[in-house]
């Protein structure tokens, strides 16, 4: 929220009053309390009639330290509030005072604050540089004439800083100059609103901030104040982290496991998905068409997904198969499985008033009631829905109860759909706030599908598609990019929206393969398959017409065939990257910013991204197959062509729809699998090394671990390139080979 007309005046009916001068500093051991004057008190008289702001630090994991602003304390907290599995019951801090300053410190990160005078705050790196602060308008609260009250932040943005993040936001990928609200929204990708809204920033100096507060945070980014990042909420408290580094990946590691760290999907899940579409026409002949007409093809298929209408119209959800369309969904399930194929189905939280289930639920007490006691519901989406109120344990058991039918029947994952249109008119059963709830509602649904997937499948077996998510969200993965269009355009923002929620703390990212809305030209169909198919996760996916490549000409079939059986021969290293992810938060789909963050051009690069640590891919975006893309220091090897280019640089190269800049960095070691047909092989089975070692890389060493299935590592090598000589030692008997690519005749 803008609370200024300009620098010097506020806007009509605004009064804000600013933490100003220091009244008193308290310290504990691992804690400290600041209470700041609105105003300068010059007489005993002017701390009448005048309120303080409480400033309380913590630190709730190391290297993170937590403040939070306070007007009035004796509001009511309703909740519900993130949960943050990675924090400590103990402060991980320690405080000393020194001279008029007061310290809180944890890990590499300080706070500083004067223990008299005029009141700011001041955020340290182990180095004692300055990576942000609070100044004279940076601790404050707000009153309106129309008796809303708000608390808010600044913190100063440093000559060049970039900030990141915020969610999946498909508006530009660097934030500077925008207003983001954390507004859970159906909005499609090509609005400013958002199915995702983290609100959690990463800046290019090396730090985060997350403020943790579930419900409707406004973001200011050096928009009001143009030196200021302003971040509000509606609310007596106010409470954010500044989280340390000192490299993004720093941050993220640290911002991932303080909110949660993602679950590591099932290798299979990284194969290609295949879906009926939304409103197309389709029974089981249909699908059996398209999974034999793949095959036929030649283009390997891991994943089925049946969408909305494999239940019956105005009965969203009953969880029961269209019997007049699927009369024998465990033949035809079964059917499908010794195909080889995974099965997917689509779901939301909603109940239509015509399922079966509404009665149930609405007699069970199981539905989200107004605050008259009556059954909240209107007719979008499904006529006269109801929504499940995941904060009574009863109905979520109830839920899951009807999921696990269709996991007795053979479905192996669930697509959750929606979650974001959750309404503020409301009462909960367990008493949450509704605007607190508007946003936090996804997370509740998304993990008691995820949780019952990990009990019923076991744990590394549970994968969802999901659509929405809050902060934590990253713990269920895969997260989807949502309603797109069929154009160049909507792959762009497509992919800013990706870019975006990775710098987030979401380690997995999908999107609708050629879009979702409309149907693509061929030539967009055929440039986006080979950025789905270089995706963490790839989904042929569409809202009125089917996806499968035929209907896009022979090459489109080509191209599907190429592509996913390139993804399957990255899958041991790819797969690598995923354990990574799952460890550490750092994502698999990587901005340039993460690795190059000293490289003032990879913090703004917005239309390539780095898959892992080595590997540079950049979606060409035009019919014409020319593209502009940036390479960082070094020389980069074209993994499809064996062509170098060199950086930092600008470079702009035509590509035929069998190729785009797929680039490996120098002294990278990929390995790759032979088995082209599945994700989930024998990656050990004659396994090569391909060592990319241009001329003037120099000698090297690198470790090369492949992980089995379950993540753990199955095989170590390390490779060694010393006076042009290359020399692998490894602790497994299996076969492998090794290539190096750019050495000299």
């Amino acid at each position: 929220m803008k609370f200024t007309d300009g620098f010097w005046q506020m806007r009509s009916g605004v009064h804000a009053s600013y933490a100003t001068e220091v009244r008193d500093v308290r310290l504990d051991d691992d804690r400290l309390a600041a209470y700041a004057a609105v105003k300068r008190v010059e007489r005993r008289g002017d701390t009448l009639n005048a309120p303080l702001i409480t400033v309380e630090a913590h630190a709730p994991a190391e290297g993170v330290i937590a403040v939070r602003l306070t007007h009035h304390a004796g509001r009511r907290r309703k909740g519900p509030d993130f949960e943050l599995p990675g924090a400590s019951p103990q402060s991980a801090a320690t405080t000393r005072t020194q001279g008029a300053t007061a310290e809180l410190t944890s890990g590499p990160l300080t706070l500083r604050l004067p223990t008299e005078g005029t009141f700011g705050l001041e955020f340290l790196d182990g180095d004692g540089r300055v990576l942000t602060s609070a100044g004279r308008k940076g601790s404050a609260f707000a009153t309106v004439d129309d008796g809303s009250h708000h608390m808010f932040a600044q913190l100063a943005l440093g000559v060049g800083e970039t900030v990141h993040g915020l969610g999946e936001r498909f508006t530009p990928y660097v934030k500077n100059g925008q207003t983001v609200d954390m507004w859970q929204a159906d909005g499609g990708t090509s609005s400013e609103q958002a199915y995702k809204n983290i609100p959690f920033y990463l800046s290019s100096r090396g730090y985060g901030v997350f403020v943790n507060h579930p419900g409707k945070v406004s973001f200011e980014v050096g928009s009001e104040a143009v030196g200021q990042v302003q971040f509000s909420v509606e609310d007596q408290t106010l409470e954010y982290f500044v989280i340390a580094g000192p490299t993004p990946k720093d941050v993220l590691s640290r911002y991932a496991a303080l909110t949660g760290l993602p679950a590591l999907p099932p290798a299979w899940s990284f194969g290609l998905w295949l879906t009926t579409s939304f409103t197309t026409s389709y029974d089981e002949a249909t699908v059996t068409s398209f999974v034999d007409g793949m095959a036929e093809r030649g283009i390997p298929l891991s994943v089925f997904h049946f969408d909305c209408f494999w239940m019956r119209e105005y009965q969203w959800c009953d969880f029961e198969w269209d019997p007049a369309v699927f009369p024998d969904p465990e033949g035809m399930i079964t059917r499908l499985k010794d195909k080889g194929l995974k099965i997917c189905v689509w779901i939301n939280p909603y109940i239509g008033q015509k399922s079966p289930l509404y009665e149930e639920g609405a007699e069970k007490g199981y539905f989200v009631q107004t605050p008259d006691g009556d059954i909240w519901q209107w007719d979008k989406w499904q006529a006269g829905m109801a929504l499940v109120d995941f904060t009574n344990p009863e109905a979520t058991s109830w839920f899951q109860a009807k999921l696990k039918v269709l996991l007795d029947q053979g479905v192996d994952g669930f697509k959750t759909d929606f979650g974001e249109r959750i309404p503020t008119d409301v009462v909960w059963h367990d008493g949450s706030d509704p605007e607190r709830m508007h946003n936090y509602y996804t997370h509740l649904y998304n993990k008691a599908v995820f949780e019952l997937l990990e009990n019923q499948r076991g744990q590394g077996e549970a994968v969802l598609f999901a659509r929405s998510a809050a902060a934590g969200g990253q713990q269920y993965p895969v997260h989807w990019g949502g309603d797109c269009w069929s154009s160049f355009e909507a792959m762009a923002e497509s992919l800013r929206g990706g870019l975006s929620l990775s710098l987030s703390g979401f380690g997995f990212w999908s999107h609708d393969i050629g879009g979702f809305e409309g149907t693509p030209d061929p030539a967009v169909f055929k440039r986006w398959l080979a950025f789905g198919l270089l995706s963490s996760h790839s989904r042929l996916h569409g809202s009125s017409s089917y996806r499968v490549p035929w209907e896009f000409g022979d090459e489109a079939v080509d191209v599907a065939r190429q592509f996913t059986r390139l993804k399957h021969r990255l899958m041991p290293y790819l797969y690598g990257v995923a354990v990574e992810a799952h460890r550490t938060g750092v994502p698999t789909m990587r901005p340039l910013l993460l690795e190059f963050p000293e490289d003032p051009t990879a913090r703004t690069a917005d239309r390539q991204y780095l898959l892992g640590p080595d590997v540079l891919v950049a979606p060409v975006f035009t019919d014409d197959g020319e593209v502009e893309y940036y390479v960082p220091e070094g020389t980069w090897t074209h993994l499809l062509t064996g062509d170098t280019v060199t950086g930092p640089a600008w470079h702009r190269e035509t590509h035929g729809f069998d190729s785009l800049p797929l680039l490996v960095r120098q002294g990278a070691v990929l390995a790759l699998g032979a088995d082209e047909s599945r994700p989930d092989g024998e990656w050990l089975d004659d396994l090569e090394l391909r060592v990319f070692a241009p001329a003037g890389t120099g000698d090297f060493t690198r470790t090369v671990t492949v992980p089995d299935r379950t993540g753990a590592v199955a095989a170590t090598y390390e490779v060694v390139r010393e006076g042009g000589e290359v020399r692998v030692t490894t602790d497994t008997d299996r076969p492998y080979t090794v290539t190096v690519v750019g050495e000299r005749d």
